[in-house]
Formats: C-alpha cells, structure tokens, sequence
C-alpha cells in the first residue's frame, strides 16, 4: 500500500521547486532590465547610457535614480514603463527628444532626496520643484549643448 501523505509531499516539492524557479528568474530579470547596458540597448536611450557612464552617478543601475525604491511600488512600474518603451520602440513611434512625465520625475525627485537627504536638509527646496531643475547635468553629464541635446528633459 502507498502512503497517501508521499505524494503530497511530491507535489508540495516541486511547487515549492516552482515558485524558487521563478523567483530567482524574475529577480535575475529585475536585475538585469535596472543597469544601463540594457537601458542603452535602445537607440533612443543610447546617448543617456553615455552620458550616465561618465556622471558622478556612473555606479548607480539606471533604475536606483528611475524606479521607485519600494519593491512594492517598483515592480508594477517597471512593468508599466517596460511595456510602454517596447511597444512604443516595436511601433517606432519616439521621440528623439525624451521628456519625462510628472510621474518619472516625481519617481527621480524621491530618489534624489532619499539619497542626499543629509544634503538636502540645508537647501531650500521650494525655488524649483525638481532636484534638476538646477542640476540637470549631475545625472547625465552635458554632452553637447542643452539646446542640441537629445536626452532634453524639458
């Protein structure tokens, strides 16, 4: 007679082996779409892969300064952010200049404060709503003139 328990266990096993599966390829896969080789894949986003290899910002994955920080809210981000650049690369259908909407710019704002909030304790944040609003070449340094550029935020 079989013991009806070992095949629950079987089963219990490979659901288990299931979701570490697929856990360990959606974290390889958060991993990989955050850092700028694959963001500068795109030939819209090459000049700003460029440009953040040489920033002060250079050892950041593109999604610490363009995603939010909270799992929660990153991942329903990334995938609405994703879906919108594939589709809108697989149609053609860009800009060469990209402008961020509020909600980006909300997102890297966050980001700008979490990280420099000792920085930003002394400085009066009300004469710009953006961090680069003044330091708009912090992130991305200036490559050509602001008014050529490509990677114009505004």
């Amino acid at each position: 007679m079989t013991d009806p328990g070992g095949k629950r266990w079987i089963y219990l096993s490979l659901a288990l082996a299931v979701v570490l599966v697929a856990g360990t390829a959606m974290g390889f896969a958060m991993q990989t779409t955050d850092q700028a080789t694959f963001c500068g894949s795109c030939h819209v986003m090459r000049e700003a892969a460029w440009t953040h290899k040489q920033s002060i910002h250079a050892k950041l994955a593109c999604n610490e300064c363009h995603a939010p920080a909270d799992l929660s809210a990153k991942i329903p981000f990334k995938v609405a952010t994703g879906s919108a650049d594939i589709t809108a690369n697989l149609a053609k259908h860009y800009s060469d200049v990209i402008h961020a909407q509020k909600k980006h710019k909300d997102v890297v704002n966050a980001n700008c404060l979490r990280c420099h909030e000792t920085t930003t304790t002394t400085v009066a944040m009300d004469s710009k709503p953006y961090c680069v609003d003044c330091h708009r070449s912090v992130p991305h340094k200036t490559r050509t003139p602001i008014s050529t550029r490509k990677v114009a935020d505004g």
